[in-house]
């Protein structure tokens, strides 16, 4: 019974991220409010009816994405030690993602939404989403140490000043690289995110001028 759940819940996974593979092939394609969600289950080798038991929209087919990335980060975060600090563990979780393949999504959905505004929408509506998960993920944190009192204003704070520190490093990003997808360039969208945590976690003092160079990313992970 227990590996009949599991395989149905690898293949309904693999169903979802098939979808998001799909409107994100025809959005780089085809561009924004050029395809539906016809030719999107058609791509995906599903049905449309298949593709409303997964997602409510196009848009919401492609905010996945998003979502994808920041669910990684909040793994990575589960992953650290209790008892470190709680943006050293949000900064720590960032640089475990050094894995191009695992920035570029996001990074390329960014750049094909800024010129629509309704995808762009539905891209801060992922990020804003994503809010309520790490409320829940630092309140576990706070939870698993005895006697430590959880404060709600402390932890909503917290959640929006990192939300809000991560779409800062994708605008400035996208100033300064454009639509570059190269590995390069997604080092410096991962040190940007990085950075962004290191300023909220020293309270934002001094500004100091930006690294030479963003931390690369691991020989063995290119």
């Amino acid at each position: 019974m227990t590996e009949t759940l599991s395989r149905r819940e690898l293949n309904k996974a693999a169903t979802r991220q098939a979808i998001t593979d799909a409107a994100l092939t025809l959005l780089r394609g085809n561009g924004p409010g050029n395809f539906t969600v016809e030719d999107i289950a058609e791509l995906a080798g599903i049905s449309r009816r298949t593709f409303f038991n997964y997602f409510g929209s196009i848009e919401a087919a492609l905010a996945a994405v998003t979502n994808g990335f920041l669910d990684s980060a909040l793994q990575q975060f589960r992953q650290r030690p209790a008892d470190e600090p709680i943006l050293e563990s949000a900064r720590a979780a960032l640089m475990q993602l050094a894995d191009p393949m695992t920035v570029a999504p996001l990074a390329e959905l960014f750049t094909l939404t800024q010129e629509n505004a309704l995808l762009s929408r539905s891209e801060l509506e992922a990020w804003d989403h994503c809010t309520e998960q790490i409320i829940n993920a630092a309140r576990e944190r706070f939870a698993a140490t005895p006697g430590a009192p959880v404060d709600e204003l402390y932890l909503r704070a917290l959640a929006g000043s990192v939300i809000s520190c991560g779409k800062a490093a994708m605008d400035v990003w996208f100033a300064r690289c454009g639509a570059d997808l190269s590995p390069a360039s997604l080092a410096v969208l991962r040190q940007l995110l990085i950075d962004a945590i290191g300023h909220l976690g020293s309270g934002f003092g001094s500004p100091v001028p930006p690294p030479a160079e963003p931390t690369p990313f691991p020989k063995e992970r290119l």
